[in-house]
């Protein structure tokens, strides 16, 4: 590929300046504003694909791997006219299936080409697009609740890539609405290219230019990490308002014409609402990564670096721990991911400091002062974006400052600030949940996002937000203290980095506080024997394995107050499930799904049991 000079973005160079205003309340809460007025942005998501298709026809939009004849995976591409052309082939198909026009196009399986193309189609003549998680489908050994998803839903079609994968679970709901597969079409179904053989008429026009800002463009299943899945609408004039935000913040990006690998799953806002948007926003090259940043497939994720040599690079903090040591053992894999890398974003879940230092190490070997590290904070609700860290930071918990159009406030709530946000960007309604909905925002119209914040620098919001958990997780111990969780289990990965995956804080209605620890290999290595037959139990009498959790744990505890410094800790038998919903897509643990799950273990952390580990001694 053709390498062009890259210059660092700073502030003032490809990054704005934060202008950030606060207003404070008698009632202790205060909210910050950007000074900077959100310029205007477009009618629907369909208007950026018109415009690339007639200014750049011929430039690559989508491109993914494909099994060729001999068995080697090559890139398939579609130039940005030929999407358009797709789209409005599939939108004509949509018509003539008579749908009902608030009957959503679901999708059941994972990233493709052919989902790219239907959902745009779908877009661009006023359907709503649902893209329920592969893993209900494929992980599950019931699917009761992949069920229950779609009848909240109300499908007016359903679609899988291949029917050989998801056939059998979509028959098992015997739907009574059109199946559209991608490969392998079973009998009474459709297939996509029968779809994309369709003529598209005026009609496809007529469709297109009666979207509105307010009409639904997609419905997203919140992850449940606080309860039970919300179906969130967003509609059109969310998601062109908060990509118009992003750009604000990242001027450079209107530009840049993006290129970016990315696993993310479109089933959730960071995959779908933010960069899959924002390579079409801004007329960019989107190479879909089937590594899906998982152990097993990771080393494809490397293959396909090498091959893109990506612009901008998307991930959550799960993501990068994974690829980080394939990175660290093979120089050549990093120089192709941070070559001509401007920008590289971590999201979804806060980053523990080793794993950003390890990052930070690696981009300045490959990558020099080039490479801008950010983050930015939002929800599913508000179609992502509502903070952005756009100014140079070395507090991986600095989720930057409220973007352009966006009122965030801070109001007290237990030890705590809740942040909760208001602005063109954010939802107005969970689909077929007005309780639910009325719950969501205070009397002001705030959406309550139940994650807490402070600012960096109290004396300048311009310093950025440092986020402090999530208000729901907290709880308090016996002796009355509050237990900050967010805070204390990035403390807790940090220090007992490389040996766990991950933690989860106990010690609700007790004393005091403990972790349960999802092992890595390296602390399976600690062993003397196989240790990877070896249950919790087992790897929990290990001495060697007791000492160094021991250890670490004694000097995180050596600068923390009684509610930062866990006294024992179990090793679990196994890893998060996703199936029962203790891990999600984007590969951060569920806290309240696995204290649930494991509750025996959780009640055996507080026993006499052989295989706690006490800090102590």
């Amino acid at each position: 590929m053709e390498l062009t000079e890259r210059m660092p973005l700073t502030m003032g160079s490809g990054l704005a300046r934060p202008n950030i205003v606060r207003e404070d309340r008698d009632d202790g809460s205060f909210v910050l504003r950007s000074a900077d007025p959100l310029l205007p942005y477009e009618r629907c998501v369909g208007e950026w694909l018109v415009y690339w298709a007639a200014r750049t026809p011929d430039a690559i939009f989508i491109a993914q791997r494909d099994e060729g004849p001999d068995d080697k995976r090559r890139w398939q591409s579609i130039t940005y006219a030929a999407a358009l052309e797709q789209a409005r082939r599939i939108g004509q198909a949509l018509i003539d299936l008579a749908m009902p026009t608030d009957a959503p196009v679901v999708a059941l399986s994972g990233n493709s080409t052919n989902l790219a193309l239907l959902s745009l189609g779908a877009m661009h003549v006023g359907r709503v697009v649902a893209t329920v998680s592969s893993a209900y489908s494929l992980k599950a050994k019931e699917h009761s609740k992949l069920h229950a998803m779609l009848d909240q839903i109300g499908a007016g079609l359903i679609y899988a890539e291949d029917a050989c994968a998801y056939g059998p679970t979509i028959d098992s709901y015997n739907p009574r609405c059109p199946v559209v597969y991608g490969a392998h079409a079973r009998a009474g179904a459709l297939s996509i290219s029968s779809l994309r053989q369709s003529k598209a008429t005026a009609a496809v026009d007529r469709a297109f230019a009666s979207v509105r800002p307010e009409t639904a463009a997609r419905l997203l299943l919140t992850s449940g990490s606080t309860g039970m899945a919300k179906c969130v609408v967003n509609t059109h004039g969310m998601l062109c308002a908060n990509q118009q935000m992003i750009a604000q913040c990242w001027p450079f990006v209107d530009r840049a014409q993006p290129v970016v690998l990315d696993w993310l799953p479109w089933s959730h806002t960071f995959g779908a609402n933010h960069n899959f948007n924002l390579v079409l926003r801004n007329g960019g090259t989107f190479y879909i990564d089937e590594g899906c940043s998982t152990p097993l497939q990771i080393e494809r994720t490397v293959e396909n670096l090498r091959d893109v040599m990506p612009t901008l690079f998307f991930n959550v903090p799960r993501g990068y721990e994974l690829l980080l040591p394939a990175l660290e053992a093979d120089s050549e894999a990093a120089e192709a991911l941070f070559r001509r890398l401007d920008m590289m974003m971590f999201a979804g879940a806060a980053l523990p400091l080793t794993t950003a230092q390890r990052l930070r190490r690696l981009a300045r070997r490959h990558g020099g002062s080039a490479v801008f590290f950010t983050t930015e904070w939002g929800t599913t609700e508000t179609s992502p974006v509502i903070t952005n860290a756009h100014f140079p930071t070395d507090d991986s918990h600095n989720i930057g400052v409220p973007v352009p159009g966006l009122d965030v406030k801070f109001a007290p709530l237990q030890d705590k600030f809740e942040m909760r946000v208001r602005g063109p960007s954010v939802f107005r309604e969970y689909r077929g949940n007005p309780e639910k909905t009325a719950a969501a925002f205070d009397e002001e119209g705030f959406y309550r996002t139940g994650d807490a914040g402070l600012l960096a620098d109290a004396s300048d919001p311009n310093r950025g937000i440092v986020f402090d958990g999530r208000v729901a997780e907290d709880f308090k111990l016996t002796t009355g203290t509050w237990v900050s969780v967010g805070t204390l289990r990035l403390r807790a990965i940090s220090a007992l980095t490389p040996y766990v995956h991950d933690v989860v804080i106990t010690g609700h209605d007790r004393d005091e506080v403990g972790l349960l620890l999802f092992p890595s290999p390296a602390l399976y290595a600690l062993a003397a024997c196989d240790a990877s037959q070896l249950s919790g139990v087992e790897l929990g009498a290990c001495e060697s394995i007791r000492l160094v959790v021991r250890k670490a744990l004694q000097a995180l505890n050596a600068d923390g107050g009684s509610s930062q410094c866990p006294v024992r800790a179990l090793i679990l038998p196994s890893q998060p499930s996703h199936e029962l919903g203790e891990i999600t897509d984007k590969g951060y643990v569920n806290q309240r799904a696995v204290l649930m799950l494991r509750a025996a273990e959780a009640e055996q952390l507080y026993s006499e049991h052989s295989a706690v580990i006490h800090v102590r001694g």
